[in-house]
């Protein structure tokens, strides 16, 4: 069936069980950076998707999703991704039917091919069917949309990734996709590539089709997919590479790896970049924000006017700019063009005396002070030129 949906359409399987052994069994996506677990962060990183599912054991979650779990549990990464797939293929069908388009309901399960395509893999001596794959791999033997019979509308590319990438970011999995598109249909998926050039087949996109396809073929192949290194599923597709910041590709295995993630976003150059993107993660905000522009006019809000004006003013053009949240980042800068203007003009009123010539420098008797509302005394005027208002270090 023909694809009918935009190019860069996806679907996302989350990994999230395993045993961390090496962090001591704890629940490593639960785990806490930056004030928000693993998990979240990486959900934060892939919220473009259609369906999200998440593969492992329920917990709460920053943004709704849908579970799985592999089976056994703890059975491994082919596993967990075969029971992601599986579960996206129900809920597929499932909006099928509720919208009157089901497809053909003896569609054979996920990954579904002939006796003879799967000997040509699994040597003549076996007798499985790819058909009975999915109950190798402990998944139920029921009718599911399959390789090659997408509903309209389904994605037909699927973003993988583990729950522990800390410094995951969309625009990364944004590039995932149109690297993949820019493939053509040669390419069956496309993984990310560290710094010493490492492939992470846990971040990255693949066709759902041969994926389901390969996974079958295993679960023929071996009887089961509890335990399989995801190599011998990723060494059996035609994958492209991309090349990201070193950071995205950033995992958690060990307590050394979770505190040096905690210290990196603390750094100098990070902290501000991280702050914005887990506030916005947390209220839930698609907004670029012109970093030096508030803390520039937070300077000027401080030193013009009063240091508590700083988040104060700032407050109030977030409040402006969400009243027209239709025009988004333009109605963000018009907001900070005009309290610029106005904490500009505040400054300068201030430096002057009660008939606009600049105030004498010397003392002044009682009969020389300005009267409330004019001068620098009364708690609105500039602070002495020893302090720094919020902000100032940070802005350009």
């Amino acid at each position: 069936m023909t694809d009918t949906t935009s190019t860069d359409a996806f679907d996302a399987i989350v990994l999230a069980g395993g045993r961390a052994q090496r962090l001591g069994g704890v629940d490593k996506p639960g785990l806490s950076v930056g004030g928000r677990t693993l998990l979240d962060r990486v959900l934060a990183a892939c919220r473009g998707a259609r369906r999200t599912v998440v593969v492992g054991g329920r917990r709460g979650t920053e943004r709704p999703v849908l579970w799985a779990q592999e089976n056994p549990p703890g059975g491994g990464p082919v596993a967990a991704l075969d029971a992601g797939l599986r579960q996206l293929a129900r809920e597929w069908q499932r909006s099928a039917a509720d919208t009157g388009r089901a497809g053909d309901t003896d569609r054979v399960a996920a990954g579904s091919r002939s006796e003879g395509d799967v000997r040509g893999r699994s040597g003549a001596g076996s007798e499985r069917s790819t058909a009975g794959a999915g109950a190798g791999a402990g998944a139920e033997a029921e009718a599911e949309v399959g390789a090659g019979g997408q509903e309209p509308g389904e994605p037909r590319n699927v973003l993988v990734l583990s729950a522990d990438l800390p410094f995951l970011r969309e625009p990364t999995v944004q590039g995932l996709i149109r690297t993949l598109e820019g493939e053509g249909n040669g390419r069956e998926g496309v993984l990310l590539t560290d710094a010493t050039g490492r492939e992470q087949p846990l971040v990255a996109v693949y066709r759902a089709e041969p994926l389901r396809r390969e996974i079958a073929l295993l679960a023929t192949e071996y009887g089961s997919l509890s335990g399989l290194s995801l190599r011998l599923l990723t060494g059996e597709l035609d994958l492209g590479r991309l090349a990201d910041e070193p950071s995205a590709a950033f995992d958690c295995d060990t307590w050394e790896d979770v505190s040096a993630a905690r210290a990196r976003i603390r750094e100098h150059g990070h902290v501000l970049d991280e702050w914005i993107a887990a506030v916005k993660d947390e209220l839930d905000i698609e907004l670029d924000v012109d970093v030096s522009g508030l803390l520039d006019l937070a300077r000027d809000a401080a030193h013009g006017v009063a240091r508590p004006a700083a988040p104060l003013t700032t407050f109030l053009v977030g409040y402006a700019a969400g009243a027209a949240a239709h025009r988004g980042e333009e109605a963000v800068a018009a907001a900070t063009r005009k309290a610029e203007a106005l904490a500009r003009r505040w400054a300068e009123e201030a430096s002057t005396g009660t008939a606009g010539q600049p105030r004498r420098a010397e003392s002044r008797s009682a009969a020389d002070q300005p009267v409330p509302g004019e001068g620098e005394d009364n708690g609105r005027g500039a602070p002495p030129a020893s302090e720094s208002g919020p902000g100032e270090t940070g802005a350009r």
